[in-house]
């Protein structure tokens, strides 16, 4: 099939390769401008367009997609399909209505539940035991559209947001090939969306990162896992920001207030939370490496009784 193809980071990489290794004419990709990152503000080249050039193929970066101009530009490649995989836009009216077969996105969840930004990181943080990916049928809402496929995936004890990041890009770029085959030879099922169970998972902020102490021990272990490797969580300690990498929820009460460091010896470092104990298993000082509890504490000494606090160090 003619695709035009429309993705902008490393989620959507594993998607516009299946496509091409598939055999379809990719014969545009859109992906977002770039943009300069990182402290010496460097102009880098989006993950899909690194990938895009690579597969010598022709990308295309509006600033916005509904530019009457640009519309005529996706007109003129006369696509049978779009797909859509984190593209960062909405799509209008003007620009669904282009191809034949219509507007393919691959979502990072299964749908109706999470829809919005970030589902990845929410499903570890609520404590899904499973999640995965939905292939649907875009229109003007947000994560609304008819389901065509759907695959899912366990989520492990020790799944951090990267790793689950990983799994389901790779199941994506399974699932569209699969979804496109079928639209294309016609025995693709539409399944409308019901709004029963969904739920909106918000955009990811570095103040999520900034743990609350009075929370379940359990809750700020999954959010740990849900924030890594971004935004991460942190700490406030000795007027500078700790980073918590990983840690353990333990069953313990211990007395204390919130926060306070209930144990503290050459390879454990216990925290006091608004319900169990939080040990810490992997941390990063400020400016320094990421580190082991028991490295951490041979050049960090840590005092029980030392009280961890909200840290607002990087809003």
């Amino acid at each position: 099939m003619r695709i035009v193809f429309m993705g902008t980071p490393d989620f959507a990489v594993p998607v516009l390769s299946a496509l091409v290794k598939a055999g379809h004419d990719v014969v545009g990709v859109v992906t977002q401008p770039d943009k300069p990152k990182g402290r010496g503000k460097a102009v880098l080249m989006t993950p899909v367009k690194e990938r895009a050039l690579e597969l010598g193929l022709t990308v295309y970066q509006p600033l916005k997609v509904r530019e009457p101009e640009f519309v005529e530009i996706l007109r003129g490649l006369s696509a049978g399909v779009f797909v859509v995989a984190a593209f960062g836009q909405i799509l209008p009216k003007t620009v669904l209505e282009i191809p034949r077969l219509g507007c393919v996105n691959v979502h990072s969840s299964l749908l109706p539940k999470y829809r919005g930004a970030a589902p990845i990181q929410w499903a570890i943080i609520d404590g899904e035991k499973e999640t995965g990916v939905t292939t649907m049928m875009m229109d003007e809402g947000l994560d609304t559209g008819d389901i065509l496929e759907k695959a899912a995936v366990p989520i492990e004890p020790d799944e951090t947001g990267g790793s689950l990041h990983d799994k389901l890009s790779a199941l994506g770029a399974e699932l569209i090939v699969s979804t496109l085959a079928k639209l294309e030879n016609g025995t693709a099922v539409r399944t409308p969306q019901t709004d029963a169970g969904t739920c909106y998972a918000k955009m990811l902020k570095k103040t999520m990162g900034d743990i609350d102490w009075t929370m379940d021990a359990g809750a700020i272990e999954r959010l740990i896992r849900g924030l890594s490797p971004w935004p991460g969580t942190y700490t406030g300690w000795n007027g500078k920001t700790l980073k918590i990498w990983k840690a353990q929820a333990v069953p313990e009460e211990s007395a204390g207030a919130c926060g306070q460091v209930v144990l503290a010896d050459k390879n454990h470092l216990y925290v006091k939370c608004g319900k169990g104990t939080l040990s810490l298993a992997e941390l990063q000082p400020e400016g320094k490496k990421r580190m082991e509890v028991d490295a951490f504490l041979r050049g960090y000494p840590v005092e029980e009784g030392t009280v961890f606090t909200k840290s607002r160090a990087e809003e």
